[in-house]
């Protein structure tokens, strides 16, 4: 790769005859900062304080389209308008005082005349004593950037749920209309406010720090925020945030996603009413068995107090064995989304074993995924008695059966002897008659 240079500064000129090992060194130097200009990937150029362009490299041509001819000597002013012009002498300025300037942005007009969006970091060029002679810019053509940022753009504003863009301090960038119907306020009453006027002091430092937690991570999820809307009402919500980033990958602040949790709460409010309330023993565990809630009916079906069993694993109130099985269950219901009639024995604050059988159900967080069961427990004290009652009255039956076998035995046996002896008496009866008669004779 060729670096054209017209007109360069005494730092950039090639050494002369006679020029001491200094001298020596400054030209290496030179030489070294020439090739690397030469090769660098990005666009970069050299230009004096005027703004005059002295050097620049292949990638510079290939950017805008021009002829090294048409470019070295001549002025940025050439191919920038007027306000970007007034920019750029602003930032020499800077880089005189400074030493340094970043992200200034440039639209250069090319040969054919397309307005390239760029942004421009500069340094300082500085002569064998150390002085400021000019600039050393490095262009970094923003289109696919801008294209992407635009496409991002359009999916926040069109996204069905309530997206908005703060930076690192939680002022607010960006908001779509989602947002405005939300809270009720018109997008320039969200966009330049803190986030902080909108919820309570201590939601501020929760928002905090979620955005520390995305600086960290580049992900924050199910922050609860209860934002104010214009009309006063406290709404409920969760929020999702993912790192919002510049060219550079650096974190500059956060995509956020608000979930309007009223449906929800109110749904989970009525669930919650429907277990407190159910004539049966419920509950709910997580996945590892811990109990979350419990109803009136649990306790009055252990002898424990709610509070001596909620935030309790299961396994203190059945065996090693049924711990297992409970395991299973949950397993199942993962899986299944539900579970049929486990046995469960548990033992009571007295220290009876209450036969039990739990069907369970699996709760499910906002995106559908299981977190927990909602058990179910029937108590089976009366259920067993009946089965022992009714094996009871099978035997007491059986018993009678065999005692009427044996009485009719003894029945039949005689009704058999009588008839015999009928025949006997008949059998004698007609001998007498014929006794009888062979005597008449």
């Amino acid at each position: 790769m060729v670096t054209h240079t017209k007109h360069a500064s005494a730092l950039l000129s090639p050494p002369t005859a006679g020029m001491g090992a200094r001298e020596d060194g400054r030209a290496a130097g030179s030489l070294a900062a020439d090739m690397i200009i030469a090769n660098a990937p990005d666009p970069v150029f050299v230009s004096d304080l005027e703004g005059k362009i002295l050097q620049a490299n292949e990638a510079v041509f290939g950017l805008l389209g021009f002829r090294p001819d048409e470019l070295i000597e001549q002025s940025l002013s050439r191919i920038i308008n007027p306000e970007e012009t007034r920019e750029f002498m602003a930032a020499l300025d800077e880089v005189v005082e400074k030493g340094v300037m970043r992200d200034a942005r440039l639209n250069p007009r090319t040969a054919s005349g397309e307005l390239i969006p760029t942004t421009l970091n500069a340094s300082a060029l500085r002569d064998a004593d150390g002085e400021v002679i000019g600039a050393i810019g490095i262009l970094r053509d923003m289109r696919e950037l801008d294209k992407a940022k635009a496409f991002a753009e359009s999916l926040i504003t069109n996204a069905p749920d309530p997206v908005f863009v703060s930076d690192l301090e939680g002022k607010i960038l960006q908001a779509n209309d989602a947002v405005s119907e939300l809270l009720g306020f018109r997008t320039d009453e969200l966009v330049e406010q803190s986030v902080s006027r909108f919820i309570s002091p201590e939601e501020t430092r929760e928002f905090t720090a979620a955005l520390k937690e995305v600086v960290e991570k580049g992900v924050t999820r199910d922050a609860r925020l209860n934002p104010r809307s214009a009309s006063g009402e406290v709404i409920p919500t969760t929020l999702n945030a993912s790192a919002l980033r510049d060219a550079d990958d650096k974190v500059i602040g956060a995509i956020g996603i608000l979930r309007d949790m009223r449906e929800l709460d109110k749904a989970k409010a009525f669930a919650e009413s429907l277990i407190t309330n159910a004539p049966d023993p419920v509950f709910v565990s997580d996945l590892e068995g811990k109990i979350l809630q419990a109803n009136g009916a649990v306790s009055q079906l252990l002898g424990f107090r709610t509070d001596e069993v909620v935030e309790q694993s299961v396994s203190r109130f059945i065996s090693p064995e049924e711990t297992r099985e409970f395991t299973a269950a949950l397993k199942e219901v993962v899986e299944r989304g539900v579970t049929r009639n486990a046995r469960l024995n548990p033992r009571s604050a007295s220290g009876e074993i209450i036969p039990t059988t739990l069907n369970a159900s699996a709760l499910r967080d906002q995106d559908g995924k299981v977190i927990g069961a909602i058990g179910i427990l029937r108590d089976m004290r009366a259920y067993e008695k009946v089965v022992r009652d009714l094996e009871e009255s099978k035997y007491e039956l059986q018993e009678k059966i065999l005692d009427l076998e044996k009485f009719e035995e003894v029945v039949v046996g005689r009704e058999l002897k009588m008839i015999a002896l009928e025949k006997e008496l008949e059998k004698l009866r007609q001998e007498l008659e014929a006794q009888k008669s062979a005597r008449e004779e």
